[in-house]
This record gives C-alpha cells, sequence and structure tokens, in this order.
C-alpha cells in the first residue's frame, strides 16, 4: 500500500525529510509551496517580469532528488544552480544557452530530453530580454530561475504550468505544487514594536527586538515612499491600511486534492513566516485540511531558530500556525500531533532552538495535539533534520493515529450494537 505524503514546504528547511520520504518505499510525497521570494535576484526577475511569482522555492525543492554523483543528475542539478557572474549581459546568457544546447562544459551530460526543454524554455526568456534589455541585472541570477521565468512566457504567464513543466523537465518524482492558482502576491509583515517589513528579504533577514504579529499579501510591493507613509502611522492604523490592500488569491484546486487525499498531512520546518504561514492564508487549505482523511496532522519543530522567529516558543509556533489557518483552539484538529527533537542525552542543551516548556513535555500535549519528541537532528549537518529517523518517527505517528482510531470505531460500533 502506499502512503500518501503532503507537506507544506518552503525552499530547503524541510530538504532533508522530503529526500527521506523519496527513499522510503511505499511513499508518494506532494510538497505545497508558496511563491512569495522576493529577494535579491529573484525579487529583481519578479520586477522584471510583473505578474510572476518569485521560482526559487520551487526550483529548490527540484534538486531533492538529484544526486550530483552521477553524471546526468549532476549536470540537471549544475542547470537548476548555476549562478550567473557578475557583469553577465544577455549575450554572456546567450554563450551558456549555447553550451547547454550544445552539451559542453559542466553540461555535457544532460539527457536529451531535458536538454531540449531546457534550451528551448531559456531561448524564450533570451528572447524577451533581447526584446527589454533594460530593467534586469543578470547578476547572480540562478540559471533555472530563468529556465522557469522561459516556461512562464511560453506558456502564457501561468504560473502552475510553468512549474508542472520544469518538475517533468528535471524529472522529478516529487508532486510539486503552488498553494494558489498563480496569482501574483507580495508578502508584508508587522513586527510587535510597530516595525514594517516590506517583503520577503526583510522577513528573513535578521530581526531587531520585537517579534512578528501580522502577514499581509498584498496587491502590489511596497515601494519606499509608500513605507514611509506606512511608517509615518501608527500601527494600528498600518495594520488596517494593510488589511485594505490584500491581493485576491484563489486556491490551486490540486493542492486542495493533494491535502484532502493525503494519509498524512505534515506541516515542515522552515523559516515560517516567509515560506509556510503565508501558504495557510490561501482560502480552502484549512477547510481541505480539516475534511482530509489524513489519521495525523503533524506539526515539525525546527530544530533550529531562524531570523524570523526569535523568541518564540516551540508551542508559539505551533499557535501562530493555528491562528494563521484560522483556529486558534484547534477545534477543527487541523493539528493532530507535534514532533519536536529531543536529544538521546537530553541533559545536553539544544543551543539555539524554539523551546519546548518543561509542562509541556510532561504532560504530552498541546492545543489539543499530542506532543511527541524523538532525536532528529542530523549528528552530521546541525540545523537539518536526520532524514531517517524524522521520516520514521512521522510515519509511526501515522501508524498509532491509524491504530487509534480504528479502536475508536471499534469501540463505537460495539456501542451501537
Amino acid at each position: 500500500m502506499t502512503i500518501a505524503v503532503t507537506m507544506f514546504s518552503g525552499g530547503r528547511g524541510a530538504s532533508s525529510i522530503t529526500r527521506g520520504m523519496l527513499d522510503t518505499p511505499g511513499v508518494a510525497v506532494s510538497l505545497v509551496v508558496n511563491g512569495y521570494d522576493n529577494g535579491l535576484s529573484t525579487g529583481a526577475l519578479r520586477r522584471y517580469l510583473p505578474g510572476m511569482l518569485g521560482p526559487s522555492d520551487f526550483r529548490k525543492n527540484l534538486l531533492l532528488h538529484l544526486d550530483p554523483a552521477d553524471p546526468e543528475q549532476g549536470a540537471l542539478a549544475t542547470v537548476l544552480d548555476h549562478r550567473l557572474p557578475g557583469g553577465t549581459t544577455p549575450a554572456g546568457l546567450t554563450e551558456v544557452i549555447e553550451a547547454i544546447a550544445g552539451r559542453r562544459g559542466p553540461f555535457a551530460a544532460l539527457p536529451e530530453a531535458a536538454r531540449e526543454a531546457v534550451t528551448a524554455d531559456l531561448r524564450v526568456f533570451a528572447r524577451r530580454l533581447a526584446a527589454y534589455p533594460h530593467g534586469l541585472d543578470l547578476a547572480d541570477c540562478a540559471l533555472g530561475n530563468l529556465v522557469f521565468a522561459g516556461a512562464y512566457l511560453r506558456l502564457g504567464r501561468d504560473f502552475n504550468a510553468a512549474v508542472d513543466a520544469c518538475a517533468r523537465a528535471f524529472g522529478s518524482p516529487v508532486r510539486l505544487l503552488n498553494v494558489t492558482n498563480g496569482e501574483n502576491a507580495f508578502l508584508t509583515a508587522l513586527r510587535q514594536d510597530g516595525g514594517l517589513l516590506t517583503d520577503e528579504a526583510d522577513i528573513v533577514a535578521p530581526q531587531g527586538p520585537g517579534t512578528i504579529t501580522d502577514l499581509f499579501l498584498l496587491r502590489e510591493p511596497v515601494g519606499a515612499r509608500r513605507r514611509a507613509e506606512l511608517e509615518a502611522l501608527p500601527p494600528g492604523w498600518t495594520r488596517e491600511v494593510l488589511g485594505r490592500e490584500r491581493a485576491e488569491v484563489t486556491p490551486n484546486p490540486r493542492a486542495l486534492e493533494a491535502i484532502r487525499d493525503a494519509d498524512l498531512i505534515v506541516y515542515g520546518p522552515g523559516t515560517p513566516h516567509s515560506s509556510l504561514l503565508p501558504s495557510y492564508l490561501t482560502p480552502g487549505v484549512a477547510d481541505a485540511i480539516a475534511r482530509s482523511r489524513a489519521a495525523a496532522k503533524v506539526f515539525v519543530v525546527n530544530v533550529r531558530s531562524d531570523h524570523d522567529i526569535r523568541g518564540l516558543s516551540a508551542p508559539d509556533l505551533v499557535d501562530r500556525t493555528l491562528a494563521h489557518l484560522g483556529d486558534p483552539r484547534n477545534g477543527r484538529r487541523l493539528v493532530t500531533h507535534v514532533l519536536s527533537h529531543l536529544p538521546a542525552r537530553p541533559a545536553l542543551p539544544v543551543p539555539d532552538a524554539p523551546a519546548v516548556p518543561h509542562s509541556v513535555l510532561d504532560r504530552g500535549e498541546w492545543a489539543g495535539a499530542r506532543w511527541v519528541t524523538a532525536d532528529l537532528e542530523s549528528p552530521g549537518r546541525p540545523g537539518l533534520h536526520h532524514a531517517e529517523r524524522t521520516v520514521e518517527a512521522l510515519l509511526a505517528v501515522r501508524e498509532l493515529a491509524v491504530k487509534e482510531s480504528a479502536a475508536r470505531d471499534g469501540a463505537a460500533l460495539a456501542r451501537v450494537r
């Protein structure tokens, strides 16, 4: 029997867990991701192609199945991750495209079908750049993002179709899904101290002392002049004004289907306020989770903190997930279990990890969800989850939940009789 796992994910935070799932026989993985990345070269690309979401987190998830030691897979990974050097001109990009077309240098081992697809989409983007050469600095652009951009243009500016096309081109075994129908939106946040974080890049950067309290998906990016206007307002007014400027986004029906049909739902680790919580704001997502057949809906706690969650405990992170899902008391059982890291030698402190109060560990419960602990951190890669141990713990939680559900159903049937 195949176990269908649907995980909310960002770009890299849950990468080890996804790889562990892919290495586990009998597990089929769907990843639900948002496209609000707006940092550095990705932000420049979005400004150059108005209306396009950020492809970076989708690109990173296309790397997960690729083994750099395999020549063909290594060449695919090179296409996705290659960064154009400073000073790259449109002519320089054309030289890279022709190296791919001719299978030269690091692209020599590219599989034929991937070579054709990648070359075609890069040429579409190069034609756009030739026609409109101003407004985009190619320095540090990920080549894989330009493949996405070319597919986006070729497919009539349909972002989700571009995701599908790139997943096919790079042979991804993951069902990679944008959480929305591709409507453009820009992420903005407010801090407790009234500070305004005007884009995703600000949110993931080192933070001041005030924690993030509000997230907004806006119709337009907040420019310098608009930022100054908003910062001159009292925080309560800023919140009200931003609330009136929210973008209208709609859910991707295939993402909702993957959630409803999942045997296990995982709220993956990562950078919550950019990669995860915005996805939960999508209309229809909470209802799909509530109606899902999944016996277990597991929140996985980060094994290390991140800039956007300084000062927040692990229970705080669970609470924020439930609040963004519109179910702050977990009355709909949108989170059934929480899985957090506890070292095999618990006497040793876990540095820089979201704290789990002893009262929560003793009680084994938070917000109506069962709290489960295991030794989850990779010893060789601090800050990342150990693939095998984390997947094993998740599947064990799901198996126990299935058995408990069957026992409850049996007891209810016995009472009826």
